[in-house]
């Protein structure tokens, strides 16, 4: 598909409210028909999001997983086999090779967004 296609689909999708986020915690939310792990690693307002399907498992658990930095990167370790991710741009910390799909997020008068692609129906991980 054209890139430029993809991009023209893509859309800001409103998903629940920062306070139903705590700080230091996650969500999952369907934003059309994918899952999306959204994540607040702290108290201010900065966000991720990463498709919730860990590659290594097939597993829908990245929103519960356990997230640290590792040497100043942000991340999320899966609950299962404990591969991390950078919760940036969603590339395994452990295999480079493995990465699952980050999209955009934002803060719109005390609302969550997320930008992604509704078309797209299996989730955008690469093993």
């Amino acid at each position: 598909m054209d890139a430029d296609v993809v991009a023209d689909q893509a859309e800001w999708i409103d998903v629940c409210a920062l306070d139903d986020i705590r700080p230091k915690a996650a969500v999952c939310a369907l934003v059309g028909r994918r899952q999306v792990a959204i994540f607040r690693p702290g108290t201010a307002p900065a966000l991720y999001a990463l498709d919730n399907i860990d590659p290594f498992s097939q597993a829908s658990v990245l929103s519960r997983g356990i997230m640290g930095d590792r040497n100043g990167v942000p991340k999320i370790a899966s609950p299962i086999f404990k591969q991390s991710f950078d919760l940036r741009t969603g590339i395994c910390l452990d295999d480079a090779a493995v990465r699952v799909a980050a999209f955009p997020v934002r803060v719109r008068d005390g609302r969550v967004q997320v930008k992604v692609d509704v078309q797209l129906d299996s989730p955008s991980v690469t093993k």
